[in-house]
């Protein structure tokens, strides 16, 4: 996992890479797989069953868009954020991770977005010790977020990945401390915080894939894969 996790990472470091005004979402994609040709590995999120298999390597969700934003034909522009969600399967195992990213100059509000979102998602991590449990997670990342005058959606949440892309426990983004599934040593968790400016409530587009925030404000998203250990967390997807 550890492997799938470092991979992933250097594929979408490549993708971000080329986030600038006028590139567009396919040519993201194709920068991620082009790595996950030189290692020969794959994709979880190609063909994930869905409304339709799912057409692309990785998601690409700008501004008001959640998550699972599809890659094509459209540009980013300056002032733009980009939520690029992606995996990788190494040796039957998966490692799932996710970033947004300034496209040029963003408002200070879109800044203390990521850097709240970014936050939080280090908040979860250091929660991930043997002993504690799935709502103690929930409940530092929905303090911490919600403080700071954000929004949470109930909708989507982390997960244990392992060979899977999603396995149990799901981890929401909110919780009360001592509930939940128990933490243990070996385990491995995809935290996420998924967070929003003006609500709560998504939608999901036409596309019956790409989520958005129901009210049209901006949203961001970052996500690391991170195993219990007795000392401490993991982070197994970075360089």
């Amino acid at each position: 996992m550890r492997e799938a996790g470092r991979i992933n990472a250097e594929a979408l470091s490549a993708a971000v890479a080329l986030v600038t005004p006028g590139v567009t979402t396919a040519e993201l994609n194709e920068a991620f797989e082009a790595v996950h040709k030189k290692y020969a590995v794959y994709s979880p999120f190609k063909n994930y069953p869905g409304p339709y298999p799912y057409p692309a390597s990785i998601c690409t969700s700008v501004n008001e868009e959640l998550v699972h934003g599809i890659p094509g034909k459209r540009k980013l522009q300056e002032g733009d954020i980009i939520s690029i969600d992606c995996g990788t399967v190494y040796q039957g195992f998966v490692g799932d991770m996710a970033v947004t990213v300034a496209v040029g100059e963003i408002d200070p509000k879109t800044e203390e977005l990521m850097a709240v979102t970014k936050q939080a998602l280090e908040i979860a991590i250091s929660k991930m010790v043997p002993g504690n449990t799935t709502g103690d997670i929930g409940y530092a990342v929905q303090t911490y977020i919600e403080g700071q005058g954000f929004y949470i959606t109930r909708t989507y949440t982390g997960h244990g990945v392992g060979r899977k892309m999603h396995e149990g426990p799901q981890v929401p983004n909110y919780g009360k401390p001592g509930r939940g599934m128990r933490l243990r040593e070996g385990m491995t968790i995809a935290l996420e915080p998924m967070v929003l400016v003006g609500t709560g409530s998504t939608s999901v587009n036409e596309d019956q894939w790409t989520v958005a925030s129901a009210d049209g404000s901006l949203t961001a998203h970052f996500e690391h894969t991170v195993a219990v250990t007795t000392n401490g967390p993991q982070i197994l997807t970075e360089l």
